[in-house]
């Protein structure tokens, strides 16, 4: 059963410091991981820019270890359509910062791939490794 405020397609945590040094603190994590960060999208500045509206800072980063991507990718020629794995960096509406991974092993379920799956749980072991070290690492 899910805890109120989660979502069965990801999991996420909350870290003390500013919006800028907790991005940082999740790219060098990710890299210790063997992601590298392929894109970023400022939604917020994006929405601001084109709709006028402001909200709270939030950004997708595109994460991608290219390791298992190759062998999701050899597996399934089109797994491409579910990669790379999201992470959410954002601000919450009190102020905190509060970093969301998108659960890989949910998303590649739908390929119905035993393989795949199994790259899955591989990719969700280093992202909650990634999660956890944002936790007891200090701002």
């Amino acid at each position: 059963m899910l805890e109120e405020g989660q979502v069965a397609y990801g999991f996420d945590v909350e870290v003390t410091g500013s919006f800028e040094a907790v991005r940082g603190r999740v790219v060098d994590a990710l890299k210790g991981q063997g992601f590298g960060v392929l894109t970023e999208i400022d939604v917020s500045a994006t929405l601001k820019a084109k709709l006028g509206k402001d909200m709270p800072r939030y950004n997708i980063l595109g994460a991608c270890n290219p390791v298992l991507a190759e062998k999701a990718i050899s597996m399934e020629p089109d797994i491409g359509l579910l990669l790379p794995c999201n992470v959410v960096v954002s601000e919450t509406p009190k102020g905190a910062i509060k970093v969301a991974f998108m659960d890989p092993v949910s998303v590649l379920a739908l390929v119905n791939n035993a393989g795949v799956t199994e790259v899955g749980w591989q990719v969700r072991a280093k992202l909650e490794a990634v999660r956890d070290s944002l936790t007891t690492t200090s701002p």
